[in-house]
């Protein structure tokens, strides 16, 4: 308990908590609905805006925020409008975004720790300033989805069927990719651009192994979240280990464990020995 006696291991406990359960309920949605790839996609794009930010001299937070809501819109469109696959408008903007960031780079002089951080995560150094906009922001989501759960829900399941019952499915979609695209913004900090991807969708796989009820898989995933980043950091701060990398790793063994021992799985074994 001696750890938790420094301020920065506090502030980190803090954020990676309110984190792991921001990550976990909007990982349920981006797991159900199929927009795994797409949160991938603007994890990635997320390095554009904060390569901008350091470029320009503005608080990285602030402009990768406006990118990478920006480009989950324009994946959207290109996707809904456009004679494109979902998967193909990803996979355009996720090299275009990194391609950008690695070019305002080039072009920054000298080398930026900060920026590091960004890239694979350094929640041991979050701010107080860190957690409070961790906080506001990730209200300001939980909010929405509390606001909107049934409708989201509806959305996530069936979208033709909310269309015809009169849910504007096409705006709530562009509301999920937004609300997706903060979650990832926030979370950076605390696991890093090449890792937030993995907190977002894998305790939310994980809980998708042992319920097919919306709530309880929203629950279970919230659990799996908060082991692998409380879990995570304590581990890291044991063994010397990278924070970000350890949460995520963390995260998979609990993935893997539960696909092992999953009810679904053995469900499909008894259908499968039965027939």
């Amino acid at each position: 308990m001696e750890i938790l006696s420094y301020t920065f291991m506090q502030r980190a406990l803090i954020a990676g908590a309110f984190i792991g359960v921001l990550c976990a309920v909007m990982g349920v949605y981006v797991v159900l609905r199929g927009l795994s790839f797409i949160g991938a996609g603007i994890a990635h794009a997320s390095f554009g805006g904060v390569a901008i930010g350091f470029f320009v001299g503005v608080n990285p937070v602030w402009t990768a925020v406006i990118f990478c809501l920006g480009i989950g819109w324009a994946i959207g469109l290109v996707s809904r409008k456009g004679n494109v696959k979902e998967d193909t408008a990803v996979g355009i903007f996720f090299a275009s975004t990194m391609a950008l960031g690695i070019l305002l780079i080039g072009l920054m002089e000298g080398y930026n720790q900060d920026l590091f951080g960004y890239l694979f995560g350094s929640i041991l150094a979050v701010t107080r300033q860190d957690v409070w906009i961790t906080l506001g922001v990730g209200l300001g989501i939980l909010a929405v989805v509390i606001l909107l759960f049934k409708e989201l829900m509806f959305v996530t399941f069936d979208p033709e069927m909310a269309e015809v019952s009169g849910i504007p499915a096409e705006k709530l979609y562009f509301l999920l990719i937004s609300l997706v695209a903060l979650t990832v913004v926030i979370s950076i900090k605390v696991v890093g651009i090449v890792l937030v991807s993995a907190l977002l969708i894998t305790p939310a796989a994980a809980a998708y192994q042992w319920s097919e009820g919306f709530r309880r898989m929203m629950a279970l995933a919230i659990i799996f979240s908060l082991i692998s980043t409380t879990g995570g950091l304590f581990l890291s701060y044991w063994l010397n280990t990278a924070s970000g990398a350890t949460i995520v790793l963390l995260s998979t063994l609990i993935f893997f464990v539960s696909a092992i021992f999953s009810p679904r799985r053995r469900k499909k074994r008894r259908v499968a020995f039965s027939a």
